[in-house]
């Protein structure tokens, strides 16, 4: 199972918007490891009914903006694909001495 996680917040100080979301998503399958990491840009609106001033947010909260965003099913899939290529190599590097 993926897990999504917010890792910075860029935001206009004057009107406490977020204009970016820096996120990462890791999927681990035993000792393997997966992660795509990511920005998401907005053009926050401070009049706008839906408007969430930094100082409100939640974690989930910008995670739903930025899943609203981004393929988050072909992310998710890439990182399977990932762990799958780990577990069943097709190809190496290195020298046989």
């Amino acid at each position: 199972m993926a897990t999504w996680k917010i890792s910075n917040l860029e935001r206009d100080i004057a009107t406490g918007g977020v204009t970016v979301a820096h996120w990462r998503v890791t999927e681990v399958d035993g000792d393997y490891t997966a992660s795509a990491y990511g920005t998401c840009g907005f053009t926050p609106d401070p009049d706008a009914s839906d408007f969430v001033a930094y100082d409100s947010l939640t974690e989930a909260t910008v995670l739903g903006w930025v899943q609203a965003e981004v393929d988050q099913d072909a992310t998710e899939a890439a990182l399977t694909a990932n762990i799958e290529a780990q577990k069943n190599p097709v190809s190496a590097d290195g020298m046989p001495w």
